[in-house]
């Protein structure tokens, strides 16, 4: 019988799609793109909490994993997006201010990490935006 993740472990993995679809919004994702994500992973998210994965790894690794295996698979990023829209609106509780910031820290760095932002990331950004000042709170 297989158990279901905790949702904060399934909060990182929703992260590693949205990510994505940032980066991928333009249809390249660039090495800068990359090396901010892994750079906001290591300095940010892991210093959150200490939840571990299966693996006793840090459970924000989920994020650069998942990042990974949908840029290998070229998924449309377009479709990651609306799968952490429907995450988000399932688990509000999980979305806590601070989280809400640090998500559009990571979101606006990975944008701005190559030649500035450009019309996809621009339309991406702002729907993220919405979606994180849903339930009055300003991010």
């Amino acid at each position: 019988m297989m158990t279901q993740p905790p949702p904060k472990l399934v909060l990182y993995q929703k992260l590693g799609e949205l990510f994505y679809a940032i980066a991928a919004a333009d249809k390249v994702i660039r090495k800068a793109e990359v090396d901010t994500l892994r750079t906001l992973v290591k300095t940010h998210w892991k210093n959150l909490d200490a939840l571990e994965d299966e693996f006793h790894s840090d459970a924000s690794y989920q994020i650069e994993i998942v990042f990974d295996w949908l840029d290998d698979k070229q998924v449309n990023p377009d479709e990651c997006f609306e799968d952490f829209k429907d995450f988000k609106k399932e688990n509000p509780n999980l979305f806590s201010t601070t989280i809400k910031k640090l998500i559009w820290k990571t979101a606006d760095a990975i944008a701005a990490s190559f030649a500035g932002k450009n019309k996809s990331e621009l339309i991406m950004l702002a729907k993220l935006k919405i979606l994180l000042q849903e339930n009055n709170t300003h991010v």
